[in-house]
Order: C-alpha cells, then sequence, then structure tokens
C-alpha cells in the first residue's frame, strides 16, 4: 500500500478533525461542558459499551457526573488517523471509533464509540502528586485552570477558529 499527496481540501479536513478530537480532550479535562457539547451535530450517537449509549445531550450529562469522581483527568490523542474520501462522513479509530461528518462547512462529531485496549488499577499517589514538578502550578478540572488565564485564544466554551 502507498500513499498519494492529500490536496488541500483533504490536508484542510485532516486539520479541522485533529482539531476536534484535540478540542474534546481539552474540554473533557478542563469539564468544559458546552465546549464539549458544541462538538457534536445534535443526531449523533456516542458508545461507551454497557456504561452509556445516547445522544450528546445525554453523553454530556454523563461525562459530568463520570468526570466528578476525579480531580484531575488528562486525555491524550495519539496515533490519530483519519481516512478523508472527499464524502462528507469519515471514520477512525485509535482508542475511540469516531465517525465525522461536515455539515455547513463545520466538521463535527456523529458517532464515537470507545473501544478499551487495556486496564489497570493502581493506588493514587498524592505525594507523587505534589512533588513531581512541584515548582509548577498544578491543573485544575475547571475554569480556574491557569490556561484560561494564560492563552486568550482557548476561552471556555469554545476555541478560537
Amino acid at each position: 500500500m502507498g500513499f498519494r499527496e492529500p490536496d488541500a481540501r483533504e490536508l484542510a479536513a485532516r486539520d479541522c478533525l485533529r482539531r476536534l478530537v484535540d478540542t474534546y480532550a481539552r474540554a473533557c479535562d478542563r469539564r468544559d461542558f458546552v465546549l464539549l457539547r458544541s462538538l457534536y451535530h445534535d443526531d449523533a450517537l456516542e458508545e461507551h459499551g454497557d456504561m452509556f449509549t445516547g445522544s450528546p445531550d445525554e453523553y454530556v450529562a454523563w461525562v459530568e457526573t463520570a468526570l466528578s469522581n476525579w480531580q484531575v483527568t488528562a486525555h491524550y490523542v495519539t496515533n490519530a488517523l483519519f481516512a478523508v474520501d472527499g464524502a462528507e462522513e469519515i471514520v477512525t479509530g485509535s482508542r475511540s471509533l469516531d465517525r465525522f461528518a461536515r455539515r455547513d462547512g463545520e466538521w463535527r462529531f456523529l458517532g464515537r464509540c470507545v473501544t478499551l485496549d487495556w486496564a489497570t488499577c493502581r493506588p493514587a499517589s498524592a505525594e507523587a502528586y505534589e512533588n513531581f514538578a512541584a515548582a509548577s502550578p498544578h491543573g485544575a478540572a475547571g475554569p480556574s485552570d491557569l490556561s484560561y488565564g494564560r492563552l486568550a485564544l482557548f476561552p471556555r466554551g469554545g476555541i478560537s477558529a
């Protein structure tokens, strides 16, 4: 299998999709549920196996409750692969299997299905948290996170385009 050089439209679509999944991670970790909801088309479907399946509004309510169990979370996007075939829908796989749709010039989630690759449990260590990069300010899940004060292009509830 070889690869062809993508055209400008494909490059733009891939850029939008990468920003979409990166913004999803930021919205979850900063507990910015208005921003999270804005990433979905109204008819999207979010699937998390037996834990949850539902609409974007139902998902945002569910994830807000689920994330309240943790003071801090870190969602990472690695090995993102977006296949753009010129149509209005794209499928990609990573730790979540995402479907996207471009409507009125905007890419948003049309469906997300989470797949578990591995899991582990270990005790949390407050000492490690305090001692690791101790001179750095700690991140916060909500609006008090340092990024809101320092990064004007990343306001709560949206990202400057």
